[in-house]
Formats: C-alpha cells, structure tokens, sequence
C-alpha cells in the first residue's frame, strides 16, 4: 500500500514536471501536494464511518466534479474566479493541483491495492492491476480486463488498515497503529527522485 509519503513524491514529480517556470514556486508546489494528500484524509472518517477509506475521498466522482467547476471557471465565466483572487497563473496551477489529486492521490491506489471508484453512487472497489504482453504461442495477452471477478469487495467486506483505523470495530488498548513511509525499494526511489527532481528545479528558479 503506498504511503502519502509516495503519494506525495508523485504528487511532485507531477508539479516538477508540469508547472509552467511562470507560475513554479513554493506555494504553487504546495499547492499540488496538498491536493495530492487530501485523498488519504478520509482514513480519518474511517473510524466513524466503515469502508470510508479508499472510498470517501477516492473516486472518480471528485475529480469529474472539479473538471466541471475549473472548466466553467475558465471558460465559462466572463472573468475567472481563480485569476481574480490568486492572479493569472492560478488557474494553470488549479488544473496541476487536480492532476496531482486524481493520478497522485487517487490512481496510485487505484493501481496498487484499490479504490471504490464509484462511491457511493456504486459500491465496489476496483484495482487496475495486471499483465500485458507479447507471446510467440498466445499473440497479445492481457489480465488487467476482467469482465467476471471472482470476488466482489465492497465496503461492506473490505478493510484498509492504517495507523488512524488498523483494525474493523473498536481498537484494543494496546494496538500497534503503524504509519508507512515506504514500503519497497520502488517506493523509496520514487521518493528520492521527486526530492531531487523538485530540488533541482527550485535550484535553477533561484
């Protein structure tokens, strides 16, 4: 399961790589990397509200919404919200914050153990996870499209355990709550990567 620390090194490989020299700076990557992290808050309604982990704040829902509101605010609108309030690259950098939130945030589970992609509208999770390749007997291949699960998780069934909520139901007294930083070597170089990547462009701002 990726922590938000990986999610976050995503989340900046993500600002590095797309924010425009014009609008890079310390609070536009905080900007990206605060929307990057707001999937994981809803471990914190976990304990209140069962399977809201991977649910609550990780569909696609959100991200459609925020298309439709960031669209409207640009070209809809006779003058943007965002230019008013927060100046010309605003907007750019709101477009980032929503890359960072639905690829960083979002798709990182969605590949790696699963999100609830529908919720609450639909209540399954679902996991892009699989091979594709070429074979000399079998031609293309592929598992990532599987039309007939042999399961079906819902919130229901399915626990994510996190330092907040490690268990389902009530946590003994003495319950070891454990809070990830990285959890495989691609994960730490991932994270060692979007330091470097991010320090090198804050370098050649300076």
């Amino acid at each position: 399961m990726p922590s938000t620390l990986v999610h976050l090194a995503l989340g900046g490989l993500l600002a590095a790589a797309l924010l425009r020299e014009s609008a890079f700076g310390r609070r536009a990557v905080g900007v990206v990397l605060l929307a990057t992290v707001i999937p994981d808050l809803d471990s914190f309604v976990s304990p209140v509200l069962a399977g809201a982990h991977r649910s609550l704040g990780h569909n696609v829902l959100i991200p459609i919404a925020l298309v439709g509101v960031l669209a409207y605010d640009a070209r809809v609108r006779e003058r943007s919200w965002l230019r008013e309030h927060w100046g010309d690259a605003a907007p750019h950098v709101a477009w980032i914050a929503l890359a960072g939130f639905a690829v960083a945030g979002v798709g990182l589970d969605y590949v790696a153990n699963g999100v609830n992609l529908f919720w609450p509208v639909h209540d399954q999770f679902y996991t892009l996870n699989g091979r594709a390749g070429l074979s000399n007997q079998r031609g293309f291949f592929q598992t990532f499209v599987e039309l007939t699960p042999e399961t079906v998780r819902t919130t229901e069934t399915l626990h994510y355990a996190t330092g907040v909520d490690p268990s389902p139901g009530d946590e003994a007294e003495d319950v070891e709550r454990v809070f990830p930083l990285v959890w495989a070597g691609w994960q730490l170089l991932l994270v060692a990567t979007s330091a470097a990547v991010l320090a090198v462009r804050f370098a050649r701002g300076r």
